[in-house]
């Protein structure tokens, strides 16, 4: 084996990449004039450049060089209705009959607010938002309001927003100026340790219960209860981001793990396939919000209560997200993850696939050029019809069929023989 393989594979495939994509260069080469890297999103940028989505519908997406795809990332979980569902388009098309924004409260807001209530097990009261790193951003300010100190714990890897990401990157992103205290994640004795020499300081500990956009890692239960025990010891705040994993169970991991936080972060697919966000925990914690007591908190936001996001998160919470779709797409998650696994480890090949659920990441798991492993995995699943994040995320959607799983399944490992084989 040669270093130089595995890089000349990757090249040609770049290569084979853009002359395929004529039409998404020339798009992408317009947008650099006024957007910085042509996007606005990091994350779904692809080197050397991203492809141009025109349309989407079901699981497939299309791109403008008319190239489809079966979408094996869901828009990061937050597409987990697919691209065309009918029940919401349904619902929003009425919904746009009452107007787009009417600039006060309607009924869609408190039902939608109901029934995230009734469904986890520490939001007594809620208040929505416009995305997960606003909720994250209202719930640590709101957690150290309420407790009157400064410090936040967060967990090496961890990923709660644009402003809020501990990746131990050195000036690679933006953070919110907190006071953070970082400690290690599913390590019970060193984040024991770290957490009390700074206990009296210390108002919120806010946690992922797998962490996400760190390689879904999920977070051992015992180490979550730790947290649980600790934060009430120390008398702050605990704060569960389940902004990804709400969609392991009707209510959360909290709810099949029997943890409950003092406060919970939702966001991605509870607006129904609009921008959302939601905050909410204990009735002490979230009255601080009552605008009918002295001194409440105030908290704007023009699109907090959106109208249309209101009903399209109305209805998916009524119709789509229940209990038993839920179930199904979990377990077809665990199966892909358990077959994909098995074959990896049985013909030595350098991947796993961690995750729970209808969320998992598929890793690179030789000990050098990881990042071209990765990159050339990414492309190999492009010349098959399949779209994963480039990172490697893997988080599937309702409109997926078992065939459409299965048909995955056999390109990934295809694509991973064929990295191998460029060792």
């Amino acid at each position: 084996m040669t270093t130089t393989t595995l890089s000349e594979a990757l090249s040609a495939a770049r290569r084979s990449y853009a002359s395929n994509n004529p039409n998404s260069l020339k798009a992408y080469e317009q947008a650099t004039e006024s957007l910085p890297g042509g996007g606005t999103r990091s994350s779904i940028f692809i080197h050397p450049f991203p492809l141009f989505i025109e349309r989407g519908d079901g699981s497939e997406i299309i791109d403008v060089d008319g190239h489809k795809y079966l979408d094996f990332v869901s828009d990061f979980t937050s597409g987990i209705y697919g691209k065309t569902n009918p029940v919401l388009k349904k619902a929003i098309i009425e919904g746009l009959d009452n107007g787009l924004q009417l600039g006060a409260h309607t009924l869609p807001e408190s039902s939608l607010s109901s029934e995230l209530c009734s469904r986890f097990p520490s939001m007594h009261l809620i208040r929505f938002a416009n995305s997960g790193t606003e909720a994250n951003i209202l719930a640590i300010s709101t957690g150290l309001h309420y407790t009157g100190r400064k410090k936040v714990v967060v967990f090496e890897g961890g990923y709660h927003g644009s402003v809020l990401s501990h990746f131990g990157e050195d000036g690679g992103d933006l953070k919110v100026p907190y006071d953070f205290v970082v400690c290690p994640y599913n390590d019970i004795t060193g984040t024991n340790s770290i957490i009390r020499k700074y206990a009296e300081e210390i108002g919120v500990i806010i946690v992922e219960p797998m962490l996400g956009a760190g390689g879904c890692i999920p977070g051992n239960p015992e180490f979550l209860q730790s947290l649980r025990e600790l934060s009430t010891e120390i008398g702050a705040v605990l704060i569960f981001d389940e902004v990804q994993t709400a969609r392991l169970s009707i209510g959360g991991r909290q709810k099949i793990l029997g943890i409950t936080p003092d406060m919970t972060t939702l966001g991605k697919f509870f607006g129904g396939g609009f921008a959302f966000g939601a905050f909410g925990g204990k009735k002490a914690i979230m009255s601080l919000f009552d605008a009918r007591q002295p001194n409440s908190i105030s908290h704007g936001g023009t699109f907090n209560n959106s109208p249309l996001t209101m009903i399209a998160g109305l209805t998916a919470v009524q119709h789509i997200l229940t209990e038993e779709n839920l179930r199904n797409l979990n377990e077809l998650g665990d199966s892909l993850r358990e077959n994909l696994n098995k074959v990896f480890d049985e013909e030595e090949l350098p991947f796993k696939m961690t995750g729970l659920g209808s969320i998992n990441q598929l890793h690179y798991t030789s000990p050098s050029q990881k990042r071209e492993g990765l990159d050339l995995f990414f492309f190999c699943l492009l010349d098959r019809g399949y779209w994963i994040a480039q990172r490697g995320l893997v988080s599937l959607n309702f409109a997926m069929t078992n065939k459409d799983v299965k048909g995955f399944e056999n390109a990934v490992i295809e694509a991973a023989r064929g990295v191998k084989s460029s060792l």
